[in-house]
């Protein structure tokens, strides 16, 4: 696994939309933030864009992310926002020159199109805070986004959640976005999770549909070698006027009963105030006891 170098002070972080469209006034405050921390924001032609719900068409925002992909004085690509559209770009994107000399690509979301990509060419990741949301985080979040920008990998400690499966597991960090890992089932971009651990969260879904996404993940073989499973925010799941009769952990429980890997919930990961930043691709170490969990790379 290649790993981009970190951010010094003075570096350029371009911000650009592969996705759903963004003014810059919405993420005008999230910008500032890196500003302050010494980093030099280059704002990509996508911001202000509209096509419909896009950033400008699927040529304007192949154009926009290529660039700052082949620009070596540009050394992460924050996306701004995510909502749909990255899969739309993805098989027509380059990696050539990006691989030459790889830079940190962040965001979560619609991201994980990107983040699985990136995998699957040996390229490390942030699963991180996008520019639309990154101000309205959480001071730790905050903290945990900048910080690990420039290269401070803290371990995380977390009170234990009744439903957690107690275990200990290590090996490298994938996953994302559950919807966006669904859909990409079946292409060349789906990733590889044996001997890995999974981290999924999602927004706005249905809770029968959640669990169709992850039948499929596990008919996917996404389960058979799994080290462990990490939850993030499952937020804002509906249901149905007849219920559906289970909720999101239970859900989820279900679904990898069979299996003998650790199972944490309520990690702050997704959408949620406390998206702490993650790098996918390295590797880390998963403890997960009765009264505590503990996430640290290695």
């Amino acid at each position: 696994m290649k790993f981009p170098q970190f951010l010094k002070k003075g570096d350029q972080i371009a911000v650009v939309c592969p996705a759903r469209k963004i003014d810059y006034r919405m993420i005008e405050a999230s910008v500032g933030i890196i500003k302050n921390q010494g980093f030099i924001p280059v704002i990509g032609e996508t911001v202000g864009k509209s096509n419909h719900q896009f950033a400008g068409t699927d040529e304007e925002r192949l154009q926009d992310l290529q660039k700052q992909l082949d620009t070596p004085a540009i050394k992460a690509i924050w996306c701004a926002r995510g909502g749909y559209g990255t899969v739309r770009i993805i098989d027509q994107l380059d990696f050539t020159e990006f691989l030459k000399h790889p830079k940190w690509i962040i965001g979560y979301s619609d991201i994980t199109v990107l983040h699985s990509h990136l995998h699957n060419l040996s390229v490390a990741s942030m699963h991180g805070p996008l520019a639309l949301d990154l101000y309205q985080c959480s001071h730790k979040a905050i903290d945990t986004f900048t910080e690990l920008l420039s290269g401070q990998k803290k371990t995380i400690i977390l009170k234990s959640s009744k439903k957690n499966k107690i275990g200990k597991a290590s090996g490298q960090l994938v996953g994302g976005n559950l919807s966006m890992l669904y859909s990409l089932c079946g292409s060349p971009t789906t990733i590889d999770t044996r001997g890995k651990i999974l981290c999924i969260e999602d927004l706005d879904e249905y809770l029968y549909h959640m669990d169709r996404m992850l039948q499929n993940l596990k008919r996917n073989g996404y389960f058979d070698q799994l080290k462990g499973l990490i939850v993030g925010g499952m937020t804002s799941m509906h249901d149905n006027t007849v219920p559906f009769g289970k909720k999101a952990k239970s859900i989820i429980l279900e679904v990898v009963k069979e299996y003998d890997f650790p199972v944490v919930f309520n990690f702050p990961m997704g959408h949620v105030d406390d998206n702490l930043a993650l790098i996918l691709g390295a590797e880390v170490e998963l403890k997960v006891e009765k009264e505590e969990v503990c996430f640290r790379y290695v």
